[in-house]
């Protein structure tokens, strides 16, 4: 179940802040520990908040520190991806996001405000924000200065862009809509829009659209002579008091500003008692301008009122000062309490709280993007560390993984060899890697070279395996790494980059051997396509399984992908889909997929079917319009090796896809294989789910 929202905006100074208000309200009414998020802030000085953190973690009291509730300032992002860095900068913003989710039942996540540099980038970043983190969006537009089809247009392409990309969006709001123009906005938003996404439009507000006294007083730089303890006033007008006082009190509305140079003591002392006066508005303040103050006499004559409202000082001329207060941005801070509480009852009264609250609480993730999976996977893996063995410890690639393992700190590492080679070959490559810090160990020198002859002597005797075979086998680093695994010195082993798969594999079923109810040891490889992981099996082991290996291939499959957090829904492929294919091939995939359904019953299991409709969903309903997997396969079971193998490498080529694996099923300890044309990266993912696999005997 997903336990965050994502709030997202189209444009600068759309009011974001309401919606973030209205939903920590109504979250912490239905759940206790709400957290707070903003993946990319804006620069902020050294030492200061950001204002929007500032203002949630106050108000509401969230048991945050403000450094912990970002990931990066704007300024730090635009470097990053002028290095492109794309990934560092998803990866560290799901490491918070993660960190932030484990303490908290629920996280509201704010995205990023379009202002500044790099604003052209956002509306990208804060997409894949959204999908790394697997949650749903809310997105907001300004109707301000806007027409009813420019706003409706510029909510349904913002809409229409995320869920093209796979991010659910569970509520479009517009806001800032003249009031007389609720009706047809809503109605035109509803019209546009498929039935399950919630509408909200609220309407302009003037206490939300105006600064306060103390947003001006920061805005000028301004000294506060008087009335600080009403310094949150807010500003519904302004005017300049240049005319005789006997005119310019006409002029005045209810929460106006008043801007005069410092030495105008009329205007000062008669807008001081037309605030207090009952045939007259009531002021918010007044700015005296041209660094002017008024006359020891006046300040004396002020001090003695009983009801005085902020009065600031600013060494700027009367005309620069109006043009500075007519440009300012209003903002919600924390201490603003009306502009607060205003806002939740504007969120309250023109979205629909109860449905959203439903669709939040019952909200679940489609899939999983590869970063968040391989994210996971380091996670798990550092849950409870596990200790793999790597028998081709002097092979470069396998040095450099350790030392990206290492670094993790997820798994410790042993590698089989000689240590001078191992050691020299360190120093040659100048790999930050103590060797003293790793364990190294020369099977024909080892300490436990008898012991382990002597136990494959038993285990092998009965195959004519005498105790001289023995000892030259247990020489072999396969096999003293998968007895390493037997004894439990170790709790997994990986190889294959420099040895074939039968050499790794082999020494594995003759003596650690099949699970219990389990005839037959299969692969699978994680597929990290661009927008979605799936799984793909067997493409290493089985060269032509028959109609019951093939179920059994797929219910293996089917029980890793639920451990790894994919929902196991099976695609037993083949060239035809339904019952309209004729053919040994394709009659072998069927019957496979019936022992499945007999076997167990509670899977998702389609078969057979082509690969087009099992990812395609107009393929899929046209093709298999009752099923429960067209359309939406996550695992999907090749019919031979040829076919999942080549298919495998053309996905992986073609696409750019990560494939992580091939991972082993069935062995009653892991052992996997890797392929002789193995990266780094594939052999720390490898490394990675092995361990993991290690967690689950």
């Amino acid at each position: 179940m997903s336990k965050a929202i994502y709030i997202v905006t189209t444009e600068p100074n759309s009011g974001k802040s309401i919606i973030s208000l209205g939903l920590m309200q109504l979250l912490l009414g239905r759940t206790a520990k709400v957290g707070y998020f903003r993946p990319i802030i804006d620069d902020v000085p050294k030492g200061k908040t950001d204002n929007h953190i500032d203002t949630v973690l106050s108000y509401f009291n969230v048991d945050m520190k403000p450094e912990e509730a970002f990931a990066y300032t704007r300024s730090q992002v635009v470097q990053l991806k002028n290095q492109d860095k794309d990934d560092e900068i998803v990866g560290h913003i799901i490491h918070k996001y993660k960190t932030i989710e484990n303490k908290f039942d629920f996280v509201l996540v704010e995205g990023t405000d379009f202002s500044g540099e790099g604003a052209i980038i956002e509306w990208d970043i804060n997409v894949l924000i959204a999908k790394n983190l697997g949650i749903p969006a809310v997105i907001l537009a300004s109707g301000k200065n806007k027409t009813l089809d420019e706003l409706i247009g510029n909510l349904y392409m913002a809409y229409d862009s995320f869920k093209e990309k796979g991010v659910d969006v569970l509520l479009i709001v517009a806001n800032k809509v003249q009031p007389e123009n609720i009706t047809i906005v809503s109605n035109g938003l509803k019209e546009k829009l498929p039935n399950d996404v919630l509408v909200g439009t609220i309407p302009l507000n003037p206490i939300l659209g105006s600064p306060t006294l103390k947003e001006i007083a920061q805005e000028l730089d301004a000294k506060v002579l008087f009335g600080e303890d009403y310094i949150n006033n807010q500003v519904g007008s302004f005017s300049v008091g240049a005319m005789q006082l006997r005119n310019y009190i006409t002029h005045l509305k209810d929460n106006s500003l008043v801007i005069t140079p410092g030495d105008r003591a009329d205007i000062i002392l008669g807008a001081l008692q037309a605030n207090i006066s009952t045939n007259y508005p009531s002021l918010s303040g007044i700015v005296l301008t041209g660094g002017l103050l008024p006359e020891e006499s006046i300040i004396k004559l002020i001090e003695g009122l009983s009801d005085i409202i902020p009065i600031l000082s600013v060494a700027r001329g009367t005309f620069n000062v109006t043009n500075k207060i007519g440009i300012i941005r209003p903002r919600i801070y924390a201490e603003n309490t009306e502009k607060i509480q205003t806002s939740i009852q504007e969120f309250e009264k023109h979205i629909p709280t109860k449905e959203l609250a439903e669709r939040l609480i019952t909200f679940k993730a489609k899939g999983i993007t590869p970063r968040m999976f391989q994210y996971n996977l380091l996670q798990k893996a550092t849950s409870s560390k596990k200790h793999i063995v790597l028998p081709e410890g002097s092979d470069e690639r396998i040095l450099m993984a350790t030392k990206m393992l290492i670094d993790t700190n997820a798994v410790t590492i042993t590698l089989l060899g000689n240590k001078e080679q191992i050691t020299s070959k360190i120093t040659e490559l100048d790999i930050d890697l103590d060797s003293n810090t790793i364990n190294i160990i020369d099977p024909k020198t080892s300490d436990q070279f008898l012991d382990y002859a002597n136990t494959l002597f038993e285990l092998r005797k009965h195959k004519n395996v005498n105790l001289a075979m023995a000892k030259d086998l247990m020489e072999d680093v396969s096999y003293y790494g998968t007895m390493m695994v037997y004894k439990g010195h170790a709790d997994g082993m990986v190889s294959g980059a420099a040895h074939t798969t039968q050499h790794t594999i082999r020494p594995a079923l003759q003596f650690i051997k099949t699970k219990p109810g389990v005839s037959i040891v299969s692969s699978i490889f994680f597929m990290c396509l661009p927008n979605r992981v799936t799984v793909f099996g067997d493409c290493a082991i089985n060269p032509n399984p028959n109609s019951e290996q093939l179920s059994e291939i797929a219910i293996s499959s089917a029980a890793t992908s639920a451990a790894f957090g994919i929902e196991p829904k099976i695609a037993m492929l083949s060239y035809s889909s339904g019952a309209s294919g004729i053919g040994e091939d394709v009659d072998r995939v069927r019957k496979a997929t019936e022992i499945i359904k007999v076997k167990r019953p509670d899977l998702k299991v389609e078969g057979p079917i082509q690969y087009d409709a099992a990812v395609d969903a107009k393929v899929g309903l046209s093709k298999l319009p009752d099923s429960e997997v067209a359309g939406q396969a996550s695992v999907f079971i090749f019919p031979d090796l040829n076919t999942g193998n080549n298919t495998y490498k053309a996905v992986q080529r073609e696409t750019g896809a990560l494939a992580i694996g091939p991972m082993l099923q069935g062995l009653n300890k892991p052992v996997n294989d890797l392929s002789r044309g193995c990266t780094v990266d594939d052999i720390f993912n490898t490394v990675i789910i092995t361990a993991i696999q290690a967690q689950g005997l």
